[in-house]
């Protein structure tokens, strides 16, 4: 489950350098990026040389239809990056998963943009869970860390089967399974209930511009 990567309020809204640049909760007319966003996370991770938990394209429409995903557009019509979040455990953990950058949009902020959209999201819909994400990127490790997440051990993240169970798709599965589900070549990274405070700012881009983000 792999993710990729400053400030003043302006009405709630952030854009890009080159464009402008929308991140918000997704809505049902975003299911036509499905499919190019999903070629875009496993292109990226082949690429990267790492494993993936693959997902369908049911399962990121249904996320969309249920309110759980943020997708940031650009001004050409073109997505320019997506992620989702899923409870487990009854609501006791909530998992931050899927951030991707199309490669047009990165090293502009997006990625930040994106992340602190589904933390503010995760955290309004599930006030009480703890939050968390599992990757094998220094990248990603870096933006949660910087969004108050600190690494763990996989004993302290959610032990709902049907979490541990979407890992199957991922080619390190068999580590996975011959440690005991204890560890992986991916880091756990937790962010507790109040662990840290979002605040709407604007996200100042390496390319000189300013992430315009707007909340549904």
């Amino acid at each position: 489950m792999k993710e990729e990567p400053e400030g003043r309020v302006d009405g709630g809204r952030r854009e890009v350098a080159e464009g402008r640049v929308e991140v918000r909760v997704a809505t049902p007319a975003d299911v036509k990026y499905v499919y190019s966003i999903l070629k875009e996370m496993e292109a990226s991770a082949a690429a990267r040389g790492t494993g993936i938990a693959k997902r369908s394209p049911q399962t990121l429409c249904q996320k969309i239809y249920d309110g759980k995903a943020v997708i940031a557009l650009g001004e050409d019509g073109n997505w320019a990056g997506f992620s989702y979040f899923e409870a487990w455990g009854n609501g006791e953990f909530v998992s931050n998963s899927g951030l991707i950058v199309n490669p047009a949009y990165r090293g502009k902020g997006v990625a930040r943009g994106i992340k602190e959209e589904i933390v503010r999201l995760s955290r309004s819909t599930y006030p009480a869970a703890k939050i968390f994400s599992i990757t094998t990127g220094a990248a990603v490790m870096k933006l949660n860390h910087e969004f108050g997440f600190r690494p763990v051990t996989y004993a302290e993240i959610t032990r709902d089967e049907r979490f541990w169970d979407k890992c199957r798709s991922c080619v390190n599965y068999p580590i996975l399974q011959s440690q005991g589900r204890q560890r992986c070549l991916c880091t756990a990274m937790l962010l507790e209930p109040g662990g840290c405070q979002i605040e709407r700012v604007i996200f100042k881009s390496e390319g000189n511009g300013h992430l315009v983000t707007s909340s549904a």
